[in-house]
């Protein structure tokens, strides 16, 4: 009899123990969930008459809020393939939103708003029109812009229009941050005796001084009111190399110089985004095991999951009192998933298949 009881007591803390853990892995899935695209601080405003509908202005910034999205992940090209989408379809998209600073000033309202849109319905979206997106990572880079005036065989590397607009303007939804070089008499002089090989003039004396692992050389030729654009493109180790002319420029126009300035930091925004798109096409499953008393261990790989923009969806297949294992869809290749659980502090071996946190 007091061996039934002990089994007995030893099945209600068996049972007690399943529960606890249950109710750890079911609390961090459900509150640890941030699985979003968030687009804040959208201006929106309309004049207010007899017709103004505040419905109708959070929908206008609903597109804009889509529009500003698509900008940061995806190419300008693949952007110029998505039109006409419904408001009925984007509101489909969006999670959350919220309004905030709403004021009325000479009859027309004012407000902000942040809407948080579900990446895996946005990216379900991209995949069914073929548009691999990318990870919106923001990026410091340095540019090095170089005016060549080949009528007057002068180079300016500190004092051109180019170097002095570069960062004038900036639109939210841009991703890469720009440092310019300071001005340094020594590194202008170099520059400027290098006329006739600057577009070989190796310039890694001056990124050395800048601790930025990215960087872009500009070097653009003027001849009249032609300009040719050269650039030496280097992101994640890789290094790409774009030109480009534009004709019948005045730099006394102001919309001119945009107009340059513009396309060319289109350009290095699409190159960026190339360099991270997520090949939705990609669905690699992996199983990953974790031991299930690690409570603070398995909120911690919950968090990381969630905000590791390559793991499209993953779920608990299977736990007992040792071991809890996910079922993980990874739209990339195996190691890079090694590489972003090694950046976030979790140890990985493989057993037969299975991802083992250590």
């Amino acid at each position: 009899m007091q061996i039934i009881n002990k089994i007995f007591r030893l099945q209600k803390v068996y049972i007690f123990f399943f529960s606890i853990v249950l109710f750890i892995i079911i609390f961090s899935t459900t509150y640890l969930k941030a699985d979003a695209f968030r687009v804040s601080d959208i201006e929106i405003s309309s004049s207010f008459d007899l017709n103004f509908k505040k419905n109708t202005v959070i929908d206008a910034g609903f597109h804009i809020s889509f529009s500003n999205l698509l900008s940061m992940i995806t190419t300008s090209g693949d952007k110029n393939k998505i039109k006409n989408v419904s408001t009925k379809e984007l509101k489909s998209m969006i999670d959350s939103f919220t309004i905030s600073n709403e004021k009325f000033t000479n009859n027309v309202y004012f407000a902000k708003l942040e809407t948080s849109f579900n990446k895996k319905k946005i990216l379900t979206f991209l995949e069914k029109k073929n548009i691999f997106p990318s990870i919106p990572i923001k990026n410091k880079v340095l540019l090095i812009p170089i005016l060549v005036d080949i009528e007057s065989n002068s180079v300016y590397l500190f004092d051109n229009i180019f170097y002095k607009r570069w960062n004038k303007k900036k639109e939210k939804y841009q991703l890469l941050d720009y440092i310019l070089p300071t001005e340094d008499l020594e590194d202008l002089s170099k520059i400027q005796n290098m006329l006739d090989t600057i577009d070989t003039y190796d310039f890694a004396n001056l990124i050395k001084k800048y601790d930025l692992k990215d960087h872009i050389i500009l070097i653009i030729y003027k001849n009249k009111d032609e300009f040719k654009t050269l650039s030496k493109i280097n992101l994640n180790d890789s290094l790409k190399i774009n030109n480009k002319t534009y004709s019948q420029i005045n730099l006394n126009n102001e919309e001119d110089v945009e107009k340059i300035l513009k396309k060319l930091k289109n350009t290095y925004e699409d190159q960026w985004k190339k360099n991270n798109e997520i090949n939705t096409s990609i669905k690699l499953p992996l199983t990953l095991s974790i031991k299930s008393g690690e409570y603070k261990k398995i909120i911690a790989l919950e968090n990381t999951l969630n905000n590791i923009d390559l793991v499209a969806d993953f779920y608990i297949s299977n736990f007992d009192n040792n071991n809890t294992q996910y079922k993980i869809i990874y739209n990339g290749p195996p190691n890079f998933f090694f590489n972003d659980m090694n950046n976030k502090n979790f140890n990985l071996v493989i057993e037969n298949n299975i991802w083992i946190i250590k």
